[in-house]
């Protein structure tokens, strides 16, 4: 009797790990989708709008946008196109992947301590070198 029931639960053990876990596991596409289009939403607002809000984004189906974004909704955003200068609205659930070119404000400040030291340097050595 026990050898017996410890046999089913054994098995029901065995089972459920090995069909049960990947059920937990798996994301379904819905889900998939949704988490690259909040993922593409937060992207283009931490590149803001402007004409300093360069970006290239690319679509599901292929088309590519390259210019800057002049705005920003709910479910969507608008890029001006650099060639043409219309704009074209992409939605969030149909881009593949956006590309940001500018720099942020650290970033700015960063390279122009780097400016201001090499000329500092270059000043110094060019005074020590002359007697």
């Amino acid at each position: 009797m026990f050898k017996r029931s410890f046999t089913m639960m054994l098995s029901i053990l065995v089972l459920n790990l090995a069909f049960g876990a990947t059920a937990f596991g798996e994301t379904t596409k819905e889900e998939k989708a949704a988490k690259q289009a909040e993922k593409v939403k937060a992207n283009i607002a931490k590149l803001g709008t402007g004409t300093d809000a360069r970006v290239e984004v690319k679509l599901k189906d292929g088309t590519k946008l390259k210019g800057y974004v002049s705005q920003i909704n709910e479910s969507s955003f608008v890029v001006m196109n650099d060639k043409t200068a219309t704009p074209v609205e992409g939605s969030y659930p149909a881009t593949k992947q956006v590309r940001g070119n500018n720099l942020s404000t650290a970033a700015k400040i960063a390279i122009g301590v780097g400016i201001a030291a090499a000329i500092i340097a270059i000043l110094y050595l060019s005074a020590r070198s002359n007697p």
